[in-house]
């Protein structure tokens, strides 16, 4: 079934069709949660709490063609959200003067290393653009710029990593 129709049976209350929506961008929303917080718990949390939202709201969709990118600017704002409560938590704990210890079943992976050092916004436009498979004017909506920017933004980013990796 088309995407628009979709949207469009989710916003008039039918559960099939958001249910249908979800199957289809599930792995796009893990994947991005994941390369944005590091931590599988987080990604889970921040879709769960996304979808949640988006079924909550989605009768606020007023393009159905647009409803990718409303899905995604959800789930977006939810990873920064757990990303400053997690900084509290680790500002307090520090405070406390407690020794935080790293998660150990985390492994860096020069990939990881790379995309750490981008800046937050060009990371999430590579991420946006090579896991969740979004174009840039997709993305420039997202982050309210030109899609001329956000090319140029993600060729030097890639660039960067590219650099970084060698």
């Amino acid at each position: 079934m088309d995407n628009q129709l979709l949207v469009k049976k989710a916003r008039a209350g039918d559960k099939e069709a958001f249910a249908s929506l979800y199957i289809q961008y599930k792995d796009s929303l893990y994947r991005y949660a994941y390369y944005k917080l590091r931590s599988a718990e987080d990604a889970k949390d921040a879709v769960s709490a996304s979808v949640t939202q988006a079924y909550m709201g989605i009768a606020s969709v007023k393009n159905e063609a647009a409803f990718s990118s409303w899905l995604f600017r959800i789930l977006y704002r939810e990873c920064c959200a757990i990303i400053r409560r997690k900084a509290k938590l680790e500002f307090v704990e520090i405070d406390e003067n407690r020794h935080l210890v790293p998660d150990s079943t985390y492994v860096r992976s020069e990939l990881s290393e790379a995309l750490d050092s981008l800046s937050t916004e060009d990371r999430d436009i590579v991420l946006l653009s090579v896991v969740a498979g979004y174009n840039s004017n997709e993305i420039a909506a997202l982050f309210c710029m030109k899609p001329a920017t956000v090319r140029s933004r993600l060729s030097r980013a890639l660039g960067k990593m590219r650099q970084f990796l060698e």
